[in-house]
């Protein structure tokens, strides 16, 4: 990707101070988006169904703090609290059984959620400066309802628990019970992709520095973005970016990619679903 592109700016969804997308019995919805994937929150109360009509591809469920019964392609399973589910493409519906809030993670080919972004206008003319969604292949045993317990995936040593689809990636961090230490950040950028962060819980502050291009007037100031939850950042490729939260007891955040990361998928042991899905073959991977 060239680097004279002028680097759009950062989108942020503040789902905790605005009007849900959509309503239903039982639930209430936002949505936001990147180039390639579509992120819905819901707030949902017991009962409330959440259903997908002829998906074209897989999307993921992470039941953050309610249990539910997913089904689809024939099968029907009943999930805690805490669990990440991969759907396959076709009819779907969850089913709450508690209240609580859910997150939906799906590609930009759930074209009509991707129409109700709040941020939707930032993606009419297309995003250039992103990589296209390329499919990786499909799992040996084919498309199917697959869950996985979360909690049953920390690594030692590791705030990170990442798991992979054919389109999409999703760190479910692990909580952060303090306020992280600002001595201790992480600034880094990625030049050809998105990073969504989904702020499930506490408040944050997001900084953000945009590359320089030849042309000054394209140049953006520094920004550091406080925000509430539930929220989502869009941060476009080639920012320098890192996150706190500025909360004891608690804050939570969600990190989403499409495709898959590379580089997260070619370090052995830090996909917890590596097994399920093929790497390209094109890919060396690791002995």
């Amino acid at each position: 990707m060239s680097s004279t592109l002028p680097t759009p700016a950062a989108t942020v969804g503040r789902h905790h101070e605005q009007p849900p997308a959509l309503q239903a019995p039982g639930s209430r919805t936002w949505i936001t988006r990147g180039a390639n994937f579509v992120v819905a929150v819901s707030d949902v109360e017991a009962g409330a169904v959440l259903a997908r009509q002829a998906q074209p591809d897989e999307y993921m469920v992470f039941l953050a703090d309610a249990g539910a019964t997913l089904g689809a392609g024939g099968e029907r399973v009943e999930c805690a609290a805490g669990t990440l589910a991969i759907v396959p493409p076709g009819d779907s519906e969850l089913r709450a059984a508690s209240g609580g809030r859910i997150v939906r993670i799906l590609s930009h080919r759930a074209s009509d959620l991707a129409a109700l972004a709040d941020n939707a206008s930032a993606y009419a003319e297309g995003a250039p400066d992103v990589a296209p969604l390329v499919p990786w292949p499909t799992p040996p045993d084919g498309f199917r309802l697959r869950t996985y317990a979360v909690a049953d995936h920390a690594r030692e040593g590791s705030n990170m628990r990442v798991f992979r689809s054919t389109n999409l990636m999703v760190n479910v961090m692990l909580p952060r019970m303090v306020a992280r230490d600002v001595r201790k950040l992480s600034p880094h950028s990625h030049a050809d992709f998105e990073q969504g962060s989904l702020a499930l819980s506490g408040r944050w502050r997001h900084h953000l520095r945009y590359p320089w291009t030849p042309d000054m007037d394209t140049w953006r100031e520094d920004e550091h973005l406080e925000v509430g939850s539930p929220s989502l950042l869009v941060v476009p490729p080639r920012v320098i970016h890192t996150s706190h939260n500025l909360n004891d007891g608690g804050a939570w955040l969600l990190d989403i990619f499409a495709p898959p990361r590379l580089d997260f998928s070619l370090r052995p042991g830090v996909v917890c679903n590596a097994d399920d899905y093929p790497m390209p073959e094109a890919v060396d991977t690791p002995a």
